[in-house]
Protein backbone atom coordinates (compact mmCIF):
# COMPACT_ATOMS: atom_id res chain seq x y z
CA UNK A 1 0.00 0.00 0.00
CA UNK A 2 1.56 3.23 -0.96
CA UNK A 3 0.85 5.83 1.67
CA UNK A 4 0.65 8.90 0.35
CA UNK A 5 1.18 11.29 3.03
CA UNK A 6 4.43 9.86 4.15
CA UNK A 7 5.99 11.57 0.57
CA UNK A 8 6.89 14.88 1.12
CA UNK A 9 4.26 17.54 -0.35
CA UNK A 10 4.23 20.66 -2.41
CA UNK A 11 1.24 22.70 -2.52
CA UNK A 12 -0.57 25.33 -4.96
CA UNK A 13 -3.80 26.99 -5.13
CA UNK A 14 -4.43 27.90 -8.62
CA UNK A 15 -6.90 29.12 -11.60
CA UNK A 16 -6.08 29.80 -14.62
CA UNK A 17 -2.93 32.31 -14.48
CA UNK A 18 -4.06 33.32 -11.54
CA UNK A 19 -1.75 35.86 -9.44
CA UNK A 20 -0.95 33.55 -6.95
CA UNK A 21 1.03 31.37 -8.72
CA UNK A 22 4.54 31.39 -7.29
CA UNK A 23 7.86 29.07 -7.94
CA UNK A 24 8.61 26.51 -5.18
CA UNK A 25 12.15 26.91 -3.19
CA UNK A 26 13.52 23.43 -1.64
CA UNK A 27 16.16 23.58 1.10
CA UNK A 28 18.73 20.44 1.03
CA UNK A 29 21.55 19.51 2.85
CA UNK A 30 23.48 19.70 6.53
CA UNK A 31 22.90 23.57 7.25
CA UNK A 32 27.04 23.69 6.96
CA UNK A 33 28.64 26.97 5.81
CA UNK A 34 28.38 26.59 2.21
CA UNK A 35 24.98 26.44 -0.42
CA UNK A 36 24.95 26.16 -4.05
CA UNK A 37 21.78 27.79 -5.68
CA UNK A 38 20.01 26.01 -8.51
CA UNK A 39 17.59 27.69 -11.11
CA UNK A 40 15.46 25.82 -13.29
CA UNK A 41 12.36 26.79 -15.26
CA UNK A 42 13.49 30.84 -15.74
CA UNK A 43 11.87 30.30 -19.56
CA UNK A 44 9.19 27.83 -20.29
CA UNK A 45 9.88 26.34 -23.13
CA UNK A 46 13.45 24.18 -21.80
CA UNK A 47 12.29 21.17 -20.16
CA UNK A 48 16.06 19.98 -19.63
CA UNK A 49 16.62 22.77 -17.23
CA UNK A 50 13.86 22.67 -15.19
CA UNK A 51 13.39 18.60 -14.96
CA UNK A 52 17.32 18.29 -14.12
CA UNK A 53 16.36 21.19 -11.41
CA UNK A 54 13.26 18.82 -10.35
CA UNK A 55 15.81 15.85 -10.10
CA UNK A 56 17.90 17.30 -7.49
CA UNK A 57 15.03 18.75 -5.53
CA UNK A 58 13.27 15.53 -5.14
CA UNK A 59 15.62 12.37 -5.87
CA UNK A 60 18.74 13.52 -4.51
CA UNK A 61 19.88 13.42 -0.94
CA UNK A 62 22.76 16.01 -0.09
CA UNK A 63 25.00 14.56 2.63
CA UNK A 64 27.49 17.72 2.88
CA UNK A 65 26.44 21.16 1.83
CA UNK A 66 23.54 22.66 1.11
CA UNK A 67 21.92 22.90 -2.29
CA UNK A 68 18.73 25.14 -2.64
CA UNK A 69 16.69 24.54 -5.42
CA UNK A 70 13.96 26.78 -7.10
CA UNK A 71 13.02 24.06 -10.25
CA UNK A 72 10.14 26.34 -11.39
CA UNK A 73 11.09 29.62 -11.23
CA UNK A 74 8.79 30.64 -14.50
CA UNK A 75 5.16 28.23 -13.74
CA UNK A 76 3.16 30.58 -16.06
CA UNK A 77 5.74 29.98 -18.74
CA UNK A 78 6.38 26.62 -18.10
CA UNK A 79 2.02 25.64 -18.31
CA UNK A 80 2.08 27.42 -21.33
CA UNK A 81 5.66 26.07 -23.20
CA UNK A 82 6.40 29.28 -23.91
CA UNK A 83 9.74 31.30 -23.26
CA UNK A 84 8.19 33.71 -21.98
CA UNK A 85 4.60 34.72 -21.65
CA UNK A 86 5.21 38.47 -20.72
CA UNK A 87 8.54 38.73 -22.38
CA UNK A 88 11.88 36.90 -21.71
CA UNK A 89 12.37 36.78 -17.87
CA UNK A 90 16.03 35.98 -17.85
CA UNK A 91 16.44 40.01 -19.33
CA UNK A 92 14.52 41.64 -16.40
CA UNK A 93 17.68 41.42 -13.94
CA UNK A 94 19.05 44.49 -14.64
CA UNK A 95 16.04 46.84 -14.42
CA UNK A 96 12.18 45.59 -14.58
CA UNK A 97 8.99 48.23 -14.07
CA UNK A 98 6.95 48.06 -11.17
CA UNK A 99 4.28 47.05 -13.73
CA UNK A 100 5.34 43.75 -14.81
CA UNK A 101 3.63 41.04 -14.23
CA UNK A 102 7.07 39.15 -13.00
CA UNK A 103 8.02 42.11 -10.68
CA UNK A 104 7.03 40.41 -7.75
CA UNK A 105 8.66 37.01 -8.98
CA UNK A 106 12.20 38.71 -9.57
CA UNK A 107 12.21 41.08 -6.75
CA UNK A 108 11.85 37.34 -4.64
CA UNK A 109 14.68 35.03 -6.22
CA UNK A 110 16.53 38.11 -6.06
CA UNK A 111 16.26 38.27 -2.20
CA UNK A 112 16.95 33.96 -2.36
CA UNK A 113 20.44 35.27 -4.90
CA UNK A 114 21.50 37.68 -2.09
CA UNK A 115 20.28 35.34 0.91
CA UNK A 116 24.17 35.70 2.28
CA UNK A 117 24.06 31.82 3.01
CA UNK A 118 24.11 31.22 -0.80
CA UNK A 119 28.22 31.42 -2.26
CA UNK A 120 27.58 29.99 -5.74
CA UNK A 121 24.45 29.99 -8.08
CA UNK A 122 23.72 27.50 -11.10
CA UNK A 123 20.93 28.77 -13.73
CA UNK A 124 19.73 25.47 -16.41
CA UNK A 125 18.78 26.25 -19.80
CA UNK A 126 18.13 24.52 -22.92
CA UNK A 127 19.85 26.49 -25.86
CA UNK A 128 19.90 25.72 -29.51
CA UNK A 129 21.72 23.40 -31.47
CA UNK A 130 25.63 23.05 -30.23
CA UNK A 131 28.15 25.88 -29.30
CA UNK A 132 31.23 25.61 -30.99
CA UNK A 133 33.96 28.48 -31.08
CA UNK A 134 34.05 28.21 -34.67
CA UNK A 135 31.51 27.49 -37.49
CA UNK A 136 31.26 24.07 -38.76
CA UNK A 137 27.43 24.38 -39.88
CA UNK A 138 24.22 26.19 -39.25
CA UNK A 139 23.96 23.82 -36.17
CA UNK A 140 27.21 23.94 -34.71
CA UNK A 141 28.48 27.69 -34.63
CA UNK A 142 29.49 30.30 -32.45
CA UNK A 143 25.89 32.04 -32.19
CA UNK A 144 24.44 29.01 -31.06
CA UNK A 145 24.08 27.98 -27.25
CA UNK A 146 23.42 23.89 -26.47
CA UNK A 147 26.26 21.70 -24.77
CA UNK A 148 28.11 24.40 -23.15
CA UNK A 149 28.52 25.70 -19.78
CA UNK A 150 28.69 29.60 -19.80
CA UNK A 151 30.46 32.14 -17.48
CA UNK A 152 30.45 35.98 -18.23
CA UNK A 153 33.99 36.48 -17.28
CA UNK A 154 36.78 34.59 -16.66
CA UNK A 155 37.41 35.44 -13.36
CA UNK A 156 35.62 37.01 -10.30
CA UNK A 157 38.71 38.47 -7.99
CA UNK A 158 38.51 38.49 -4.27
CA UNK A 159 36.14 35.65 -3.95
CA UNK A 160 36.25 32.13 -3.50
CA UNK A 161 35.46 29.62 -6.33
CA UNK A 162 36.15 33.23 -8.14
CA UNK A 163 38.01 31.41 -11.24
CA UNK A 164 35.46 30.82 -13.08
CA UNK A 165 36.94 29.99 -16.21
CA UNK A 166 38.89 27.07 -14.20
CA UNK A 167 35.57 25.60 -12.74
CA UNK A 168 33.88 25.88 -15.90
CA UNK A 169 36.82 23.76 -17.67
CA UNK A 170 36.67 20.97 -15.56
CA UNK A 171 33.13 20.70 -15.57
CA UNK A 172 33.23 20.94 -18.94
CA UNK A 173 36.13 17.74 -19.47
CA UNK A 174 34.37 15.77 -16.98
CA UNK A 175 30.64 15.53 -19.25
CA UNK A 176 32.97 15.31 -22.00
CA UNK A 177 33.80 12.07 -20.56
CA UNK A 178 30.65 10.21 -19.99
CA UNK A 179 29.11 11.09 -23.43
CA UNK A 180 26.30 9.53 -24.63
CA UNK A 181 27.07 10.47 -28.10
CA UNK A 182 30.68 11.42 -29.49
CA UNK A 183 28.53 14.51 -31.04
CA UNK A 184 27.05 15.87 -28.46
CA UNK A 185 30.62 17.65 -26.91
CA UNK A 186 29.91 20.24 -23.99
CA UNK A 187 32.29 23.43 -24.66
CA UNK A 188 32.71 26.69 -22.57
CA UNK A 189 31.25 29.69 -23.45
CA UNK A 190 32.43 33.02 -21.92
CA UNK A 191 30.57 35.99 -22.98
CA UNK A 192 32.46 38.62 -21.66
CA UNK A 193 29.51 40.36 -20.76
CA UNK A 194 31.04 43.54 -19.93
CA UNK A 195 32.71 44.33 -22.80
CA UNK A 196 31.36 42.11 -25.48
CA UNK A 197 27.91 41.13 -24.92
CA UNK A 198 25.65 44.40 -23.17
CA UNK A 199 22.45 41.82 -23.86
CA UNK A 200 23.60 39.19 -21.31
CA UNK A 201 24.20 42.40 -18.70
CA UNK A 202 20.13 42.02 -18.30
CA UNK A 203 20.26 38.11 -17.21
CA UNK A 204 20.50 36.41 -14.28
CA UNK A 205 24.24 35.07 -13.66
CA UNK A 206 25.24 38.69 -14.25
CA UNK A 207 23.41 40.06 -11.48
CA UNK A 208 24.84 37.36 -9.65
CA UNK A 209 28.46 38.35 -10.84
CA UNK A 210 27.84 41.84 -9.89
CA UNK A 211 26.89 41.18 -6.26
CA UNK A 212 30.07 39.08 -6.13
CA UNK A 213 28.97 35.83 -6.18
CA UNK A 214 30.79 32.97 -8.44
CA UNK A 215 27.25 32.55 -10.96
CA UNK A 216 27.69 29.57 -14.25
CA UNK A 217 25.35 28.68 -16.63
CA UNK A 218 24.38 25.23 -18.11
CA UNK A 219 23.18 25.21 -21.52
CA UNK A 220 21.72 21.69 -23.19
CA UNK A 221 20.88 21.09 -26.48
CA UNK A 222 17.42 21.55 -28.03
CA UNK A 223 17.79 19.08 -30.40
CA UNK A 224 17.87 16.81 -28.07
CA UNK A 225 15.37 14.35 -26.47
CA UNK A 226 14.54 15.85 -22.83
CA UNK A 227 15.78 12.78 -20.95
CA UNK A 228 19.29 13.41 -23.00
CA UNK A 229 19.21 17.06 -21.61
CA UNK A 230 18.80 16.26 -18.25
CA UNK A 231 21.66 13.57 -18.37
CA UNK A 232 24.15 16.21 -19.60
CA UNK A 233 22.49 18.93 -16.79
CA UNK A 234 22.67 16.25 -14.02
CA UNK A 235 26.39 15.25 -15.15
CA UNK A 236 27.41 18.70 -15.20
CA UNK A 237 25.65 19.82 -12.01
CA UNK A 238 27.25 16.72 -9.97
CA UNK A 239 30.84 18.05 -11.07
CA UNK A 240 29.97 20.93 -10.11
CA UNK A 241 28.82 20.26 -6.50
CA UNK A 242 31.93 18.06 -6.30
CA UNK A 243 34.53 20.56 -7.27
CA UNK A 244 31.97 22.80 -4.52
CA UNK A 245 32.69 19.99 -2.02
CA UNK A 246 29.11 19.13 -1.83
CA UNK A 247 28.32 15.99 -1.11
CA UNK A 248 25.17 13.51 -2.44
CA UNK A 249 23.42 10.26 -3.20
CA UNK A 250 21.34 8.63 -5.37
CA UNK A 251 19.24 5.52 -5.89
CA UNK A 252 19.72 5.56 -9.64
CA UNK A 253 22.16 4.87 -12.70
CA UNK A 254 22.58 8.18 -14.04
CA UNK A 255 21.89 7.00 -17.50
CA UNK A 256 19.40 8.36 -20.31
CA UNK A 257 17.11 5.24 -20.07
CA UNK A 258 16.87 5.45 -16.41
CA UNK A 259 15.99 9.07 -16.46
CA UNK A 260 13.19 8.60 -19.20
CA UNK A 261 11.52 5.92 -16.81
CA UNK A 262 11.85 8.53 -14.14
CA UNK A 263 10.32 11.46 -15.36
CA UNK A 264 7.34 10.66 -14.49
CA UNK A 265 6.99 7.52 -13.19
CA UNK A 266 5.71 7.73 -8.87
CA UNK A 267 3.62 11.54 -9.69
CA UNK A 268 0.87 11.61 -7.59
CA UNK A 269 -2.02 14.48 -7.97
CA UNK A 270 -4.01 14.61 -4.05
CA UNK A 271 -7.08 17.10 -4.20
CA UNK A 272 -8.81 18.75 -1.33
CA UNK A 273 -7.05 17.32 1.31
CA UNK A 274 -6.39 14.05 0.01
CA UNK A 275 -9.70 13.52 -0.60
CA UNK A 276 -9.14 12.44 -4.16
CA UNK A 277 -5.81 11.29 -5.67
CA UNK A 278 -4.69 9.96 -9.38
CA UNK A 279 -1.21 8.24 -10.25
CA UNK A 280 -0.31 10.68 -13.16
CA UNK A 281 2.71 8.32 -14.35
CA UNK A 282 0.35 6.37 -16.71
CA UNK A 283 -2.74 8.52 -16.62
CA UNK A 284 -5.60 8.06 -19.73
CA UNK A 285 -5.92 11.31 -21.55
CA UNK A 286 -9.42 12.38 -19.90
CA UNK A 287 -11.36 11.00 -16.38
CA UNK A 288 -14.86 11.67 -16.32
CA UNK A 289 -17.31 11.96 -13.21
CA UNK A 290 -14.61 13.17 -10.79
CA UNK A 291 -15.82 14.26 -7.21
CA UNK A 292 -14.89 17.04 -6.53
CA UNK A 293 -16.14 20.44 -4.39
CA UNK A 294 -19.44 22.07 -5.68
CA UNK A 295 -18.60 25.54 -3.69
CA UNK A 296 -14.23 25.39 -3.76
CA UNK A 297 -11.78 26.36 -5.86
CA UNK A 298 -10.00 23.31 -6.74
CA UNK A 299 -6.68 23.01 -4.39
CA UNK A 300 -4.02 20.36 -4.88
CA UNK A 301 -1.33 18.94 -3.89
CA UNK A 302 2.06 16.76 -5.62
CA UNK A 303 4.92 15.16 -4.89
CA UNK A 304 6.12 16.78 -8.10
CA UNK A 305 6.61 20.74 -7.88
CA UNK A 306 6.17 20.61 -11.78
CA UNK A 307 2.72 19.15 -11.33
CA UNK A 308 -0.07 22.04 -12.06
CA UNK A 309 -3.74 22.18 -12.62
CA UNK A 310 -5.18 24.61 -14.73
CA UNK A 311 -8.48 25.88 -14.71
CA UNK A 312 -10.36 25.14 -18.22
CA UNK A 313 -13.85 25.85 -17.90
CA UNK A 314 -15.56 23.01 -18.21
CA UNK A 315 -12.88 20.63 -16.97
CA UNK A 316 -9.39 20.97 -15.55
CA UNK A 317 -5.75 20.13 -17.48
CA UNK A 318 -3.54 18.47 -15.70
CA UNK A 319 0.20 19.49 -16.46
CA UNK A 320 3.36 17.75 -15.81
CA UNK A 321 5.96 20.81 -16.45
CA UNK A 322 4.92 21.85 -19.77
CA UNK A 323 3.25 18.02 -20.68
CA UNK A 324 -0.66 17.81 -20.67
CA UNK A 325 -0.68 14.95 -18.72
CA UNK A 326 -4.61 14.53 -18.10
CA UNK A 327 -7.65 16.44 -18.27
CA UNK A 328 -10.12 16.06 -15.30
CA UNK A 329 -14.10 16.34 -15.96
CA UNK A 330 -15.81 16.92 -12.64
CA UNK A 331 -18.80 16.02 -11.08
CA UNK A 332 -19.40 18.20 -8.13
CA UNK A 333 -20.93 17.37 -4.66
CA UNK A 334 -21.01 18.28 -1.16
CA UNK A 335 -18.19 16.78 0.91
CA UNK A 336 -19.02 15.07 4.10
CA UNK A 337 -16.02 14.58 6.58
CA UNK A 338 -17.22 12.39 9.25
CA UNK A 339 -14.60 9.86 8.04
CA UNK A 340 -10.70 9.74 6.45
CA UNK A 341 -10.56 6.21 6.10
CA UNK A 342 -12.55 2.59 5.38
CA UNK A 343 -11.61 -0.61 6.44
CA UNK A 344 -10.62 -3.10 3.06
CA UNK A 345 -9.96 -6.96 3.14
CA UNK A 346 -7.21 -6.96 0.64
CA UNK A 347 -5.23 -10.26 -0.13
CA UNK A 348 -7.04 -12.14 2.76
CA UNK A 349 -5.94 -9.58 5.19
CA UNK A 350 -7.36 -6.56 6.77
CA UNK A 351 -6.33 -3.08 6.87
CA UNK A 352 -7.28 0.46 7.26
CA UNK A 353 -7.25 2.23 4.47
CA UNK A 354 -6.97 6.21 3.80
CA UNK A 355 -8.41 8.40 1.23
CA UNK A 356 -5.69 9.30 -0.67
CA UNK A 357 -3.66 6.12 -0.67
CA UNK A 358 -3.30 3.81 -3.28
CA UNK A 359 -3.44 0.07 -1.97
CA UNK A 360 -1.53 -2.74 -4.05
CA UNK A 361 -3.54 -5.31 -4.92
CA UNK A 362 -2.54 -8.83 -5.90
CA UNK A 363 -5.44 -11.17 -6.42
CA UNK A 364 -8.72 -9.08 -4.76
CA UNK A 365 -9.74 -6.80 -2.13
CA UNK A 366 -13.19 -6.39 -0.25
CA UNK A 367 -13.95 -2.86 1.50
CA UNK A 368 -15.85 -4.05 4.63
CA UNK A 369 -19.42 -2.49 4.89
CA UNK A 370 -20.00 0.69 7.52
CA UNK A 371 -23.39 1.75 8.60
CA UNK A 372 -24.81 5.47 7.13
CA UNK A 373 -21.85 4.57 3.81
CA UNK A 374 -22.11 3.75 0.41
CA UNK A 375 -19.28 2.37 -1.56
CA UNK A 376 -18.94 2.96 -5.91
CA UNK A 377 -16.07 1.21 -7.23
CA UNK A 378 -15.83 2.54 -10.50
CA UNK A 379 -15.65 -0.08 -13.71
CA UNK A 380 -16.93 -2.36 -11.42
CA UNK A 381 -20.73 -3.20 -12.22
CA UNK A 382 -23.63 -5.64 -10.52
CA UNK A 383 -27.30 -4.96 -11.62
CA UNK A 384 -29.66 -4.00 -8.89
CA UNK A 385 -26.68 -3.14 -6.53
CA UNK A 386 -26.52 0.54 -5.07
CA UNK A 387 -23.57 -0.63 -2.34
CA UNK A 388 -21.00 -2.39 -3.26
CA UNK A 389 -19.20 -3.24 0.07
CA UNK A 390 -18.69 -6.87 1.16
CA UNK A 391 -18.16 -8.26 -2.04
CA UNK A 392 -14.83 -9.56 -2.80
CA UNK A 393 -13.50 -8.26 -6.40
CA UNK A 394 -10.65 -8.88 -9.04
CA UNK A 395 -9.23 -7.31 -11.37
CA UNK A 396 -10.69 -9.46 -13.69
CA UNK A 397 -14.28 -8.00 -12.29
CA UNK A 398 -13.58 -4.57 -13.56
CA UNK A 399 -14.14 -3.15 -17.15
CA UNK A 400 -10.90 -1.79 -18.82
CA UNK A 401 -12.28 1.34 -19.71
CA UNK A 402 -13.05 2.65 -16.29
CA UNK A 403 -9.32 2.31 -15.35
CA UNK A 404 -7.61 5.36 -14.87
CA UNK A 405 -4.45 4.36 -16.43
CA UNK A 406 -3.48 3.42 -19.86
CA UNK A 407 -2.61 -0.10 -18.66
CA UNK A 408 -6.02 -0.71 -17.18
CA UNK A 409 -4.06 -1.69 -13.59
CA UNK A 410 -5.53 0.76 -11.54
CA UNK A 411 -9.19 1.41 -10.66
CA UNK A 412 -11.22 4.08 -8.24
CA UNK A 413 -12.91 3.16 -5.00
CA UNK A 414 -15.53 5.93 -3.88
CA UNK A 415 -17.12 6.01 -0.55
CA UNK A 416 -20.47 8.30 0.14
CA UNK A 417 -22.29 9.44 3.09
CA UNK A 418 -25.63 10.01 1.66
CA UNK A 419 -25.66 12.82 -1.37
CA UNK A 420 -22.04 13.79 0.04
CA UNK A 421 -18.60 12.54 -0.92
CA UNK A 422 -16.22 11.15 1.84
CA UNK A 423 -13.62 10.18 -0.05
CA UNK A 424 -11.61 7.73 -2.54
CA UNK A 425 -9.13 5.97 -2.86
CA UNK A 426 -7.31 4.01 -5.75
CA UNK A 427 -6.35 0.14 -5.86
CA UNK A 428 -3.59 -0.79 -8.38
CA UNK A 429 -3.16 -4.47 -9.72
CA UNK A 430 -0.20 -3.65 -11.26
CA UNK A 431 2.29 -5.73 -9.40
Amino acid sequence: MVNIFKIFVFAFSISLFANDLDFSLFKKGDNSDFTMLIIGGIQGDEPGGFNSANFIATKYEITKGNVWVVPNLNVKSIIANSRGIYGDMNRKFLHIDKSDPEYKIIRRIKSIILDKKVDVVLNLHDGSGFYRDTKIDDLKNPKRWGQCTIIDQKNLDGVKFGNLEEIANRVVKKVNNNLYDKNHQFHLKNTNTLTDDKEMEKALTYFVIKNSKPAFAIEASKTLPTNLRVFYHLNAIEEYMNIFGVKFNRNFDLTPKNIATLLYKDTYLNIFDSKVIFDLSNIKKYLKYVPLKSDKKLKFKSNNPLVNVVNGGSFYRVYIGNILVTELYPQYFSYDYSINSILVKVDGKEKSVKFGEILKVKDNFLVKSKDGYRVNIIGFTKRGLKNEANIKISKRNFIKRFSIDKSSNIYRVEVYRGDKFSGMFLVDFGG
